[in-house]
């Protein structure tokens, strides 16, 4: 423990590996979509699919309110021994004024959020991990420091997809492929519904860091690699 959780973007810059992350939102919001019907899934099971038949290692930063919802997903997730879990808070909330449109959580109700989170994600076993990544990517010092005590690695990433929302895969295989390198944490999402391009950029990514000399690991290994 220390006076502040340490956050990083990326691993070492030598070696081959990158990391491939997916998040798995899930908001208060979200499920009532899913109990209207208009949204049909936010577990987008084609992206499970390709990793397991490529046999692509991934980790997945799930909330506690997804891992709820989709149980079944989850133990899948936590089933492959070349997939990690870790933590996005339990409803995607805010950790800083300002963060997109989400809500924001209380700065003293931080800790508990994520230590909940663990809890949830605990009992399906696997690769479990302590690292955490902010909503948005939205963090201050009063978060980090209020996270101090849970012992977590904040994960940022240093390639966003921006695959939230997007309307097309090409500009999401660009975006990737244009700044990844050695060390490289992508950021992309599991989420379907509110990232439905994601599964049809994904084959186009592989195959780009397959054609760069890079090679997808495990986020731990990725941030242990020297």
């Amino acid at each position: 423990m220390g006076v502040r959780a340490p956050v990083v973007d990326h691993g070492p810059r030598t070696g081959d590996r990158v990391a491939l992350t997916f998040d798995a939102d899930m908001t208060d919001g979200m499920l009532a979509n899913l109990r209207s019907g208009r949204v049909r899934s936010y577990a987008n099971l084609r992206i499970l699919d390709l990793l397991e038949r490529e046999q692509v290692p991934a980790t997945f930063f799930l909330t506690g309110k997804w891992v709820q919802r989709y149980p079944e997903v989850t133990r899948r997730i936590a089933g492959n021994p070349r997939f990690e879990l870790a933590n996005h808070t339990y409803g995607h909330a805010a950790f800083t004024a300002h963060c997109y449109d989400l809500p924001r959580l209380p700065v003293g109700e931080l800790a508990d959020d994520v230590a909940k989170t663990f809890e949830v994600i605990a009992p399906y076993g696997g690769r479990q991990t302590r690292y955490f990544r902010f909503p948005g990517l939205c963090h201050d010092a009063a978060a980090l420091d209020a996270l101090a005590p849970l012992g977590v690695t904040v994960v940022d990433g240093d390639v966003i997809s921006g695959d939230p929302f997007a309307k097309a895969w090409k500009p999401l295989v660009r975006a990737v492929l244009d700044h990844v390198r050695p060390g490289s944490v992508v950021i992309m999402h599991v989420t379907e519904a509110n990232a439905a391009m994601t599964d049809e950029a994904l084959p186009h990514i592989l195959a780009g860091l397959r054609e760069r000399g890079l090679t997808p690991a495990p986020l731990s290994e990725v941030l242990a690699a020297g």
